[in-house]
């Protein structure tokens, strides 16, 4: 009988560490995250986290994209969208010579936006809200701003649409590591005009 239950016990140790390496293997090491892409609330969703969240709690869920109406518009969106809110806009007036690319403009009305996006849905700041941006950056610096204002279950969708750049190899400085897309999570180029952003 002694033996039956020491080989219970090894089975059962043996199962439950497979299936812990499993978890750690499956899940993501949020603690590692860069400190531009880490938030204070601390609620972290990869792509398929946030798609089957989404498909799951969908009543419940605001899903929204903050990039630029352009990103949107040459890039496409996911299909689990509910609205598009910009954290910044594109300021055609000036160059930002150090990122190589148009100077951004901060959408001062970016929390009024989120609320009149919740209200509309029939939810609260205490519902779940997941925020996606390009890679990341903008939609931890938005949940900050967001938890600032009595939001208490704002997620950032880690690696974004796009996802992270490749460090090395052929692809080296291309988008092409984890992201929303190169998950293969569903999206389209195919825009609602209803979700979109209208500037007044």
């Amino acid at each position: 009988m002694k033996w039956i239950m020491k080989m219970f016990k090894t089975v059962l140790a043996l199962g439950l560490a497979v299936v812990f390496a499993g978890a750690a293997i499956a899940g993501e090491d949020f603690s590692k995250l860069p400190k531009r892409k880490q938030t204070t609330l601390g609620l972290y969703m990869t792509s398929p986290q946030a798609y089957d969240y989404t498909m799951k709690h969908m009543d419940k869920t605001l899903f929204v994209d903050i990039r630029t109406p352009s990103e949107l518009n040459y890039l496409g969106a996911t299909t689990v969208m509910d609205k598009l809110v910009p954290w910044v806009f594109m300021d055609t007036t000036g160059w930002n010579a150090k990122k190589h690319r148009y100077k951004r403009k901060t959408n001062k009305t970016f929390v009024a936006d989120m609320n009149a996006a919740l209200k509309k849905k029939g939810l609260t700041k205490d519902n779940t809200v997941i925020l996606i941006c390009r890679s990341g950056d903008r939609s931890a610096a938005a949940v900050n701003l967001l938890a600032k204002n009595g939001y208490t279950r704002a997620y950032t969708v880690v690696h974004g649409y796009e996802g992270d750049k490749a460090k090395t190899g052929k692809d080296k400085g291309k988008r092409v590591v984890n992201g929303w897309k190169n998950s293969g999570m569903p999206w389209t180029y195919s825009l609602d005009g209803d979700l979109m952003y209208f500037t007044k």
